[in-house]
């Protein structure tokens, strides 16, 4: 997986949180509250998410659009993984599917022949395998052979794909009576593996929620476990997972075709519906949206297959969504590390300092672009506010004693 890279436009985001390395380690009381500085209940006192953050409905364009050879038609799953895209079909087709990120075309296939091929709806991957989930369900709701295939990578890279097999049921459902097409809550199209564990996200066509179902990664039979279910209002087709970045990205669509994005972040170890829950609907109308992936956090691919009633083809388009998880990104790719905080930047009246300092009082000073001391104060704990409604518009630098922390702007609205 590729690493988060920084640079400029870091510093000019509006409403971002700034995380420097500066002092050791301390301990910071936790306030509750919606961390997320683009939510509409925003609150720059919180200190830990306690997944109340609501936001605006948001529509999102493609910023690149592919067509995808014929052959991919059902083109039901994405990952991203040694620089190639992977995907596969979710008719009886049993290959898996090596594309060009750059326009999709196929530039490998690996049989996984003698396997069948019931219904591969998703593909998944760790470090060492990747996953191919043999688990749609919806054409009675009630099959009694759910599995996910584990194939290694090394053995995929040689040609030779060595495979073994997780079977499964879901720990609730007791009911196999013929629900009929598309009438169902116990199918499945998207997962995803954290650490020892599968992560199962339902599609629910009664309901239109979610729920999730863990069991363990390695081969053998086992019960799903229920863990949680989202309101999720439409249908989840795909799961892409970024581990230190405490991120998930489903993809998904309405009963209407209208394809979305549904961003899971800043969760705490596997309470994936505890924190951000944003919903991104995409400009694809009548796009049947099946995969998505990313290797940097901030740029998805998502594929849709055939449609033939819209008269859709199959497809692979690109997703920038620097927009809304840049902040939250860089934020966390600097918390790995000691922390000091300075935000919202810009700031209008207030800016919000923390630290993991473990000494106070401090003397911080704000001089203005010309070198020119505008405030001074002091800092007497790890949560503090400061008043910096007097302050003109402009640029200024904010320092802790003699340490230059870093700059910030402020602006009137």
């Amino acid at each position: 997986m590729g690493t988060l890279q920084f640079n400029n436009t870091f510093f000019s985001k509006v409403t971002f949180t700034i995380v420097f390395l500066l002092f050791g380690i301390g301990n910071i009381q936790a306030q509750m509250g919606c961390t997320d500085s683009q939510a509409n209940n925003y609150d720059p006192t919180a200190t830990q998410n306690d997944g109340s953050c609501t936001y605006d409905p948001v529509n999102v364009s493609t910023t690149n659009t592919y067509p995808l050879d014929a052959i991919l038609s059902e083109t039901s799953g994405l990952i991203y993984w040694d620089d190639n895209l992977w995907t596969q079909n979710d008719n009886s087709d049993t290959n898996l599917y090596a594309l060009n990120p750059s326009d999709g075309a196929i530039l490998n296939s690996i049989s996984l022949d003698p396997e069948i091929n019931k219904d591969w709806e998703e593909i998944s991957q760790d470090e060492d395998y990747v996953y191919v989930g043999d688990f749609g369900n919806n054409v009675n709701g009630n099959r009694t052979d759910l599995r996910i295939l584990r194939v290694s990578k090394s053995s995929i890279v040689a040609g030779t794909p060595q495979i073994d097999i997780i079977n499964f049921a879901y720990e609730d459902q007791i009911d196999f009576t013929p629900t009929g097409a598309n009438n169902t809550d116990y199918d499945c199209e998207a997962f995803i593996i954290a650490d020892e564990a599968i992560f199962l996200f339902t599609k629910q066509w009664v309901s239109n929620e979610t729920r999730i179902y863990k069991l363990p990664k390695t081969p053998g039979t086992y019960q799903a476990a229920l863990q949680d279910t989202y309101a999720i209002n439409g249908l989840v087709t795909g799961a892409v997972y970024k581990k230190n970045e405490q991120l998930i990205a489903l993809s998904g669509y309405s009963n209407f075709l209208q394809p979305f994005v549904f961003l899971l972040y800043d969760y705490t170890e596997e309470d994936f519906f505890g924190a951000n829950k944003r919903k991104l609907e995409i400009n694809l109308p009548f796009h049947q949206v099946e995969g998505i992936t990313t290797d940097d956090g901030l740029n998805y691919f998502i594929t849709n297959e055939k449609y033939t009633a819209t008269g859709t083809t199959q497809q692979l388009h690109t997703l920038n969504l620097t927009e809304y998880l840049e902040e939250y990104l860089n934020v966390i790719a600097f918390e790995e590390s000691d922390q000091f905080k300075i935000f919202p930047n810009p700031a209008t009246s207030i800016i919000e300092i923390r630290s993991n300092m473990s000494s106070f009082p401090i003397t911080y000073t704000i001089v203005d672009s010309a070198a020119k001391k505008v405030k001074e104060g002091t800092l007497n704990g790890q949560n503090s506010s400061i008043d910096i409604s007097e302050l003109s518009v402009g640029n200024y630098i904010f320092q802790l004693g003699k340490e230059t922390i870093n700059s910030f702007r402020v602006i009137k609205r």
